[in-house]
């Protein structure tokens, strides 16, 4: 058991959960609560229509649909968005979708305040957060502020069930590696160690039964489940090496988000291994393992997802490059950060090589 014996900080985030098959039947009632009447319903070209019969459904006070999300939130995207938020002087923002949609209904709230619902249609976890990643010539900048933070949040497991198995898995993946980094952060604690170990038990468990039946209702609620606890532990506590490598890879080279955060987690877990024996006593028990990296290298392999670098696309000149961008801005890591070391990391994952 995961021992603190010393004082430690626990902010509890505040964001409400609604949670179940049929959730999104609480919509209305929850705009209700937070007084909305001019919203605008944002996602990607594939959420179009979708969000277009949500509308309908809705009434008058859907005023807009904003469908032009994308990957890594470009500034130029949430301009386009931001003058349909002031003609028509929204007063709230519906978020369907992954991390694209809600990275671009946070874009809006860090620019405006306005209240986000948010109703996740993957595993990615950062409706739970106030952090936002904007990209913008070439590079993705990470804010945080409490406005980015959704006021509430729909889990509905049927929204899910038509998800690929292929963005089911690495969706999942991405969501674990939140869970991973918040167990060894440097301003962990008690509660957040505990939900990381219950969101990977959870995640690992649903993430084979998605993929051998993807309208296992159970498969597809404890996946959700833990993708809730996984982007509770991003939003509560500091992240280390593996986030800011894949937030320097999707900004710099354009690289798929969830994709690439599964092939690298398992080599940033193998980097700060040693040094951070407690979350590796953890996630042993949420495993069933001895080494939690190549468990997880094997589970992504074995269920279909793409673990080498170069074939999402990076080119191999940009191991270098990563690598000095990720001595800039640096993120508190367990494992001092040496060049040569972080290179052999990217390398790997670049490769696709199974962990040592």
């Amino acid at each position: 058991m995961q021992r603190f014996n010393t004082p430690f900080v626990y902010t509890s985030a505040q964001s409400r959960v609604v949670f179940g098959a049929g959730s999104i039947d609480f919509l209305t009632r929850e705009l209700d609560q937070l007084g909305l009447n001019k919203v605008l319903i944002v996602g990607t070209a594939g959420q179009r229509a979708f969000n277009e019969e949500l509308r309908l459904k809705l009434g008058g006070r859907i005023v807009a649909c904003f469908s032009e999300a994308v990957m890594h939130t470009p500034v130029s995207v949430t301009n386009e968005a931001m003058s349909i938020v002031e003609s028509h002087q929204v007063d709230g923002v519906v978020a369907v979708g992954g991390g694209s949609s809600i990275g671009l209904s946070k874009a809006i709230a860090f620019r405006t305040g306005l209240p986000q619902v948010v109703i996740p249609t993957t595993y990615a976890g950062s409706e739970m957060t106030a952090i936002l990643g904007e990209t913008e010539n070439e590079l993705k900048v990470t804010k945080s502020d409490p406005k980015i933070r959704p006021k509430v949040v729909i889990y509905d497991v049927n929204l899910t069930t038509g998800l690929p198995v292929a963005i089911s898995v690495t969706s999942g993946m991405n969501a674990i590696a939140h869970a991973v980094e918040a167990l060894y952060a440097h301003d962990t604690n008690p509660v957040i160690a505990t939900l990381a170990e219950e969101g990977v038990r959870s995640l690992v468990k649903a993430l084979p039964l998605i993929a051998a039946n993807p309208e296992d209702l159970d498969g597809r609620s404890n996946a959700l489940y833990g993708a809730w606890l996984c982007g509770i532990c991003l939003g509560s506590v500091s992240m280390a090496i593996h986030h800011k490598l894949c937030h320097t890879l999707g900004g710099t080279f354009n690289l798929p988000h969830a994709e690439t955060h599964t092939a690298l987690l398992p080599h940033a877990l193998a980097y700060n291994a040693g040094h951070t024996p407690q979350a590796i006593e953890r996630l042993r028990r949420a495993l069933d393992t001895i080494s939690p990296a190549q468990a997880l290298y094997d589970l992504a392999k074995k269920l279909g997802a793409q673990m080498s670098l170069k074939e999402l696309g990076m080119p191999e000149e940009g191991i270098q490059k990563a690598t000095e961008l990720a001595f800039k801005n640096m993120y508190p890591n367990p494992r001092t950060l040496e060049p040569e070391g972080v290179k052999v990391l990217i390398t790997h994952a670049w490769q696709g090589k199974r962990p040592l």
